[in-house]
C-alpha cells in the first residue's frame, strides 16, 4: 500500500500555566504601625505640627521648640500647659488614645487640633521619643521613654515605668534621631538648613494665629532664638514681628459672616442658620506690596490646612489689581459650626471638606475685592524727597499750602496711579509741595550737630595752645568743632604669600551691613570710657559699640595694610628692653604657678626678641639696637599716639603670644599683640579720675584721639567682620519705634 503522509503535529502552547494564588498574610504589629507612622510624619516639620497643636490644645501660653540638625537629631518642645497625668502615661503613645473623643458622634462637634491619637504613636515607631510632665495638682514631674508605642526601659538594667523627676508644670516632649530605623524616609529628607526653614515656617504660622501664645524657636546651642513672640498680643503685631515691616504697613483687615447672607433670606429655618453660620477674619496686604510669592496662611477652626480652591479664588481678586509677578499676602482665619465640617478626611488634617465651601469663598472673595478696589481709587506711591533722608525747603508762607485736585474723573477701565489729593494735571500753576518727612523718620547727616561731649568744652589735647611770648600752655576751653582730616593710608606692595592670604581673610570675613553702619555712622559720644563702650548712630538707629574691640580689629586691619612699609614712632630717651620687660613679668599674675624664676622668664623673652630683631625691624620698623634699647616703634596711624604705659606689657606679650616658628602665624600674632597695644584703654581704675589733673588731662587725651581720629579712621578703612555683631554691636534704640512707645504713654 502506498504510505500515506501523517497529518503535521500541533505546535505546544507557550502560554505560562496559571499561576497559583499567593497566601494572605496578617502583617506584623511592627510594618502595620511604620506604615500607618509615614501616613502622619513626612518630616520633622509634620511631627512639630502635631506636637505644637498638642500643646495648643493643653492651653499653653508659652511654647518653647528647641532644634538640632533641623530636627532629624533632636526636636525638644516645652509647654506650660495642664501637663499629663502619671496614670494616663503607660498608654501615652499607643494607637488610637486620645482625650478628645468617647464616641464616633463626638467628631461632628469637635473643636479641638489632636483627636486621632496618631501623633504620638507614629513619632515612637520611627524616633526615640522621651515625655516629662507634670499637673499643678502634681508635686513632681514623671518622666517616661517610649519605643514602638510602649514604655520602655531608659537604659539597660532599669525598669520602664514612669520616673519621677524635677519639672515645672507643663510638658516636654523630646525627639530624637528621627527616622534612624527608616533610612529610606530619613534619605529622601532635604539637608538640614531647608528641613529647618520648613520648621520655622510652622512656627511662624501658628504663632500668627495664636498671638496669645508665646512662641520661641531655636537652634540647640543658640543664644539667641529665630523666632520670638511675647504673649498677649494681636495677629496684626504678630504679622509685623515675624513678617517684617514691609507687609505690616501695606496690611488690611476685613470680618466677614453669614449674617449679610442671612438677612438677605429671612425665611430660612432657624435650624438650618444655626448649622450654617460662620465667621472668617482676614488680614491681607493692599495694592501697595507686591511680593515675589503669595503667602498664604489659611486657618479653618483654628486648624492650618491646605486648600487650593480657596487660594486660587483669594489669588484672582489681585490678578486686575497687582502687576504680572507679583503677589500678595494672605491670612485667613475661618470659623464654621463644628457639625458642617468634616475633619476626618487627611491623615495629617491638612485638608477638611465643610458644606456651602463655594457661597463662603465667594462672600469672602467679595468682601476683600471691595476693600482692595476702595484703597485702590486712593492708591499714592511713597518717594524719597532727598538723598540724605532731609525735607525739601517748603515754600514761601504766602504761597497756598492746598494741593492741586484734579477736576477730571478717571478713564473706565483704567487703574488710578497716583493720589487723588495729588495734581495729574501738567497745566496746573499750583506748585508741588515736597513730601513732608515725618519727625521719626529724619536722619541727623550734620557734623555740626552736637554730641555728648559737645556739651563740655574739649580741644585737642595732643595739640598744646601757645600764648603770645610763644611759650606752652595746658589746653584751653575753646571747642574744636570741625574733626581732623583722615589721612590716607596707602596699602603696601607685599609679595609674600602668607600676609596676601591674610589680607585675602579680612576681606572674605567682611560684613556688608555692619560696613554700611560704620562708613554711614555719626558719632553721639562715649558712656564709658573705662568700658570701651560710646554711641553711634546710622539712619534712625542708635548702637552701642565696643570702641576698644573695633579698634583692635582696625589696628590688626592697619598694620596688615602697612607691612613692610612702617613710619616709625621715635622713642627719646631709648628705653632698655630688659628693664621693660621686667617691669611687665613683675606684675603679672600666675608667675609663681611657673617652672622657672622671674629672671629665667625675663631672659627667655629677651633672648627670643633680641634674636630676631633684624625681622622686627625689616618688616615692622621694631628697632632695638645692639646695646639692647628700644629704639622705634612702628606707627600704626599718622597723629595717632599709643598709651605708652602699655609698652612693657606689649613687649612681654611678644614672648609667649607670637607662633614664631611658623610664618603666616608668627605675622598674624605678632599684629594682633600690635593693634592690643594701640588701643586707646586707661589702665587706671575709675576711682583714679579723682586723684588729680594730670589723669584728667589724659582721659581728655583719649577721648579726644576716640571720636576725631578712631571713628573717622573706622569709617573709611575698618573691614568689619561678622564676629563684631555677636557682642561689640549692639542696637539699642529705633527712632519709629521710640515714637510708637511715647504714643502709648
Amino acid at each position: 500500500m502506498p504510505r500515506q503522509d501523517m497529518p503535521a503535529a500541533r505546535p505546544r502552547s507557550i502560554t505560562p500555566p496559571f499561576p497559583e494564588p499567593l497566601p494572605i498574610r496578617r502583617l506584623e504589629q511592627t510594618v502595620i504601625n511604620r506604615i500607618a507612622a509615614g501616613e502622619i510624619i513626612h518630616r520633622p516639620a509634620s511631627a512639630l505640627k502635631e506636637l505644637i497643636e498638642n500643646s495648643l490644645d493643653a492651653g499653653s501660653t508659652s511654647i518653647r521648640v528647641t532644634i538640632k540638625d533641623g530636627g532629624m537629631k533632636l526636636l525638644s518642645i516645652q509647654d506650660n500647659g495642664c501637663g499629663i497625668r502619671k496614670t494616663d502615661l503607660p498608654i501615652l503613645a499607643e494607637r488610637f488614645t486620645t482625650s478628645k473623643l468617647s464616641t464616633f458622634a463626638d467628631l461632628s462637634r469637635l473643636t479641638t487640633y489632636g483627636f486621632r491619637g496618631e501623633a504620638l504613636a507614629s513619632i515612637s515607631y520611627v524616633a526615640q521619643l522621651s515625655v516629662v510632665s507634670k499637673t499643678k495638682a502634681e508635686t513632681c514631674a514623671w518622666k517616661a521613654v517610649y519605643s514602638d508605642g510602649v514604655l520602655t526601659a531608659p537604659k539597660a538594667g532599669a525598669t520602664s515605668e514612669p520616673k519621677p523627676c524635677a519639672g515645672n508644670d507643663g510638658t516636654t516632649i523630646t525627639v530624637e534621631n528621627l527616622f534612624y530605623n527608616t533610612p529610606t524616609r530619613l534619605s529622601a529628607l532635604r539637608g538640614s538648613s531647608e528641613e529647618y526653614a520648613r520648621i520655622l515656617d510652622v512656627v511662624t504660622k501658628y504663632a500668627i494665629h495664636n498671638p496669645h501664645v508665646s512662641f520661641t524657636c531655636r537652634k540647640a546651642g543658640s543664644l539667641s532664638p529665630d523666632v520670638s513672640t511675647p504673649s498677649a498680643s494681636t495677629t496684626a503685631q504678630a504679622i509685623r514681628l515675624l513678617y517684617g515691616q514691609t507687609i505690616a504697613k501695606d496690611l488690611m483687615n476685613a470680618s466677614i459672616s453669614s449674617s449679610t447672607q442671612s438677612s438677605s433670606t429671612p425665611d430660612s429655618d432657624d435650624d438650618n442658620e444655626d448649622s450654617s453660620s460662620w465667621s472668617a477674619e482676614a488680614h491681607f496686604t493692599s495694592p501697595h506690596y507686591q511680593g515675589k510669592k503669595t503667602v498664604m496662611l489659611l486657618f479653618i477652626n483654628h486648624r492650618l490646612v491646605d486648600s487650593t480652591r480657596i487660594q486660587k479664588a483669594l489669588e484672582s481678586i489681585y490678578a486686575g489689581i497687582l502687576p504680572k509677578g507679583a503677589a500678595p499676602f494672605i491670612y485667613l482665619s475661618l470659623h464654621i459650626d463644628p457639625r458642617s465640617v468634616d475633619v476626618n478626611v487627611h491623615p495629617t488634617k491638612r485638608e477638611v471638606h465643610f458644606l456651602n465651601e463655594e457661597a463662603i469663598i465667594e462672600q469672602i472673595s467679595d468682601a476683600m475685592q471691595k476693600k482692595l478696589v476702595e484703597q485702590n481709587q486712593s492708591r499714592s506711591f511713597e518717594y524719597q524727597t532727598l538723598l540724605t533722608g532731609g525735607v525739601a525747603e517748603q515754600h514761601d508762607k504766602g504761597k497756598s499750602k492746598e494741593r492741586a485736585k484734579p477736576e477730571q474723573p478717571e478713564k473706565e477701565g483704567g487703574t488710578s496711579s497716583l493720589s487723588r489729593d495729588d495734581s495729574s494735571s501738567s497745566t496746573s500753576t499750583a506748585p508741588a509741595q515736597a513730601k513732608k518727612t515725618l519727625s521719626q523718620h529724619k536722619v541727623r547727616t550734620s557734623m555740626q550737630d552736637r554730641t555728648l561731649d559737645s556739651m563740655f568744652p574739649i580741644v585737642n589735647p595732643t595739640q598744646p595752645a601757645h600764648n603770645g611770648a610763644g611759650t606752652s600752655n595746658t589746653p584751653t576751653d575753646e571747642p574744636i568743632l570741625q574733626p581732623l582730616r583722615v589721612r590716607e593710608i596707602k596699602e603696601s606692595q607685599c609679595y609674600l604669600t602668607s600676609v596676601r592670604n591674610l589680607r585675602q581673610e579680612v576681606q572674605r570675613g567682611k560684613h556688608s551691613q555692619l560696613s554700611e553702619i560704620l562708613e554711614k555712622h555719626t558719632f553721639v559720644g562715649i558712656v564709658d570710657i573705662h568700658r570701651c563702650l560710646s554711641l553711634i548712630q546710622h539712619s534712625t538707629k542708635l548702637y552701642l559699640v565696643n570702641h576698644g574691640a573695633l579698634a583692635e580689629e582696625l589696628f590688626y586691619q592697619l598694620g596688615l595694610r602697612q607691612f613692610g612699609n612702617f613710619s616709625r614712632l621715635k622713642l627719646e630717651p631709648q628705653p632698655p628692653l630688659r628693664k621693660l620687660v621686667a617691669l611687665a613679668v613683675d606684675v603679672e599674675p600666675g608667675i609663681e604657678r611657673s617652672s622657672m624664676t622671674r629672671p629665667q622668664i625675663v631672659d627667655h623673652i629677651v633672648d627670643t626678641i633680641v634674636s630676631r630683631r633684624e625681622m622686627l625691624q625689616e618688616y615692622f620698623s621694631l628697632c632695638i639696637s645692639d646695646e639692647g634699647t628700644v629704639q622705634t616703634i612702628p606707627m600704626l596711624l599718622r597723629d595717632y599716639i599709643p598709651n605708652l604705659d602699655k609698652l612693657p606689657l606689649f613687649l612681654m606679650r611678644l614672648g609667649p603670644q607670637v607662633a614664631w616658628t611658623s610664618e603666616k602665624e608668627c605675622f598674624e600674632t605678632f599684629l594682633r599683640e600690635l593693634a592690643f597695644f594701640y588701643v586707646s584703654e586707661p589702665l587706671l581704675p575709675a576711682s583714679a579720675e579723682a586723684t588729680g589733673g594730670e589723669e584728667k588731662g589724659e582721659e581728655k587725651a583719649m577721648r579726644w584721639q576716640i571720636q576725631h581720629m578712631l571713628f573717622p579712621t573706622m569709617a573709611r578703612y575698618l573691614v568689619p567682620p561678622k564676629s563684631l555683631l555677636d557682642r561689640d554691636v549692639v542696637q539699642v534704640a529705633n527712632l519709629p519705634d521710640l515714637y510708637r512707645v511715647f504714643e502709648r504713654c
